[in-house]
């Protein structure tokens, strides 16, 4: 096996430690109907991956970066002023099917999707993302023309299966919330949440 070349002032960059991104979240109820889904399907396909854990079952909305050593504190507040500046209404999803993002022959995320039943998140990501342009963030990842398929990570690690409709899972959207991910560490720290009402 051939030596790696090393190149003075070249060393690989850190590995990423932290990640930050806005969310919602299911209520207590919803997150236990899903996290019975997941361990459902994942029965079904005999796959050795374990579903979520019902505290984890979320939706992104927009996630603003991995970072090395902690959060960028600028960036945090960034964020959080575009939070603030946020103006719509609760709004109901549903979720109405199952399908997966893995690359055949590969395993991947096996996720819930939606159809006209998550419009509300797409229109919340939508704003996101110009609150966060207004508030400076500068950063291509929250550009509109950015495509954006909101779901729900049930499994990692699955076999590929087709697309396939599922009882609908629905819940009313009240807040969003921007999180710390503790990457590797499979842990979750909500730094704020936003309340929505419109006006």
């Amino acid at each position: 096996m051939p030596e790696q070349l090393w190149l003075p002032g070249l060393e690989a960059p850190p590995a990423p430690t932290d990640g930050l991104f806005f969310a919602v979240f299911p209520d207590a109820h919803t997150a236990a109907d899903i996290s019975k889904l997941a361990q459902q399907l994942c029965g079904e396909t005999r796959s050795k991956s374990k579903p979520l854990a019902a505290n984890r079952m979320h939706v992104t909305l927009l996630h603003l970066g991995n970072f090395a050593g902690g959060l960028p504190p600028a960036r945090v507040e960034a964020a959080m002023n575009a939070a603030a500046s946020i103006r719509m209404a609760p709004f109901s999803v549903d979720f109405d099917s199952a399908l997966s993002f893995a690359l055949k022959p590969r395993p991947g995320p096996l996720v819930l999707g939606g159809g006209e039943g998550v419009v509300g998140l797409h229109a919340l990501h939508d704003a996101l993302g110009l609150a966060l342009q207004n508030a400076g963030f500068g950063d291509r990842a929250v550009l509109a023309s950015t495509p954006y398929t909101p779901h729900v990570t049930l499994a990692y690690g699955m076999p590929w299966i087709a697309t396939r409709a599922v009882e609908a899972v629905s819940w009313n959207v009240r807040e969003f919330a921007l999180v710390h991910s503790l990457l590797g560490r499979t842990r979750h720290v909500v730094l704020a949440r936003w309340p929505l009402a419109a006006g």
